[in-house]
């Protein structure tokens, strides 16, 4: 039986927690030979320098390509995708693997498709389909979809948008998200132990808080998160903690209006740049609200329980749960729906833990499909049509 070698794309933190279920199925499994290529902000400790995360896992660490630039300009990403495609593709041509899997709708991603493609390496498309229609992401994320040949969505209404853009259908698996997967087999921080390792007071009402760029938003970035810190100037007793943002356009000045405010409370109020998947998890478990426009919010927090404010237009096209409340970019709206997601009533609502995203086990599935599905000519694609 001949060894299918699977590399695993991953060029942020947030990517890599949704990959490492499927990461260590493939590890483990004498099927398959795993290969990682991490890049992007893996390698940055100004995002935490989370390659080390990988590393502690005890998952193979097959090559590395650093891309992310001191600035975070338009230009500075254009050259960072362009950085991507000449590296990604030097790295592909010499692993040569038989599947290149890809997850999302970042730059880093679009760059390492497009590097695939000249090489014929088939591409494996996890969470397309979906809709964000604030962000550049929306149409990296239909690009890739065009450039990959397996697709795993998250939910039915995601496949049939792939199918709508031309995809054949023999190729389209509903899987889940895989998510769910880290919820259900990775181990938390108690509350006490949490609070500790944030060197936060402990504190009965706890917020947890991610702010990321819109790219398609002319206002400047820094305007929105000024506009949630007035927000939450109103709950002086609420320990609040701030993850760090992606790096986007303008992503470094949100992260310089976040820190300021923490700063003024430094008991209270924490920044991290990263939590690592598990503290993460145990965040988003032991507070009482998910706030912010992640969509960590949307996947993560309705199937753990905690009611989430959802803000502006970022994550506008996504499925929801019950427990995500939606409200404008503006302080006083983003004050009430905070006080509708902290009431009783959402309290229960939550606790029912309802996702559209299915159950735990999208990685089993994905893991499968991978290490079976026919290679000869899946670089050939018929267009809205079987193979």
């Amino acid at each position: 039986m001949s060894v299918r070698r699977i590399c695993l794309f991953t060029g942020s933190r947030a990517e890599y927690g949704l990959l490492r279920p499927l990461a260590r199925l493939l590890h483990d499994d004498p099927r398959g030979e795993l290969l990682i290529l991490a890049s992007g902000t893996h390698l940055s400790p100004e995002f935490g320098l989370t390659l080390r995360d990988i590393e502690a896992d005890g998952l193979p660490v097959t090559a590395t390509a650093e891309i992310i630039l001191s600035a975070d300009t338009p230009t500075a990403l254009t050259t960072a995708m362009g950085l991507g495609l000449i590296k990604y593709g030097e790295i592909l041509d010499r692993l040569r693997p038989d599947l290149l899997v890809v997850l999302g709708d970042r730059f880093e991603v679009l760059a390492a498709a497009s590097s695939a493609l000249p090489h014929r390496i088939p591409v494996a498309h996890i969470h397309g389909g979906e809709a964000t229609y604030g962000l550049i992401d929306e149409a990296i994320r239909h690009a890739v979809t065009k450039l990959s040949h397996l697709h795993f969505p998250a939910a039915e209404a995601y496949a049939a948008r792939i199918r709508q853009m031309g995809e054949p259908a023999d190729r389209i698996h509903v899987v889940g998200a895989p998510a769910l997967d880290s919820i259900a087999t990775l181990p938390r921080l108690d509350r006490a132990t949490l609070f500790a390792r944030l060197g936060l007071e402990p504190a009965e009402m706890l917020f947890a808080v991610t702010w990321h760029p819109v790219t398609l938003d002319s206002a400047p970035a820094e305007a929105g998160a000024a506009t949630l810190c007035a927000a939450l100037d109103h709950y002086p007793e609420a320990a609040i903690i701030f993850t760090g943002s992606n790096a986007d356009t303008q992503g470094r000045r949100i992260e310089a209006v976040l820190s300021a405010w923490v700063r003024t409370r430094p008991h209270k109020r924490a920044h991290v740049a990263s939590l690592g998947s598990s503290g993460y998890l145990s965040l988003l478990e032991h507070a009482d609200l998910a706030i912010g426009n992640s969509s960590s919010g949307l996947i993560e927090a309705p199937s753990l329980g905690t009611p989430t404010v959802n803000i502006g237009d970022r994550q506008q096209g996504r499925l929801r749960a019950p427990s995500v409340v939606d409200c404008p970019a503006e302080a006083g709206t983003i004050r009430q729906a905070i006080e509708q997601a902290l009431s009783p009533d959402m309290r229960i609502l939550a606790e029912r833990r309802q996702s559209p995203y299915g159950a735990p086990g999208a990685s089993h599935r994905m893991r499968d499909i991978l290490l079976s599905f026919p290679l000869e000519g899946l670089c050939v694609k018929p267009f809205g049509a079987s193979p």
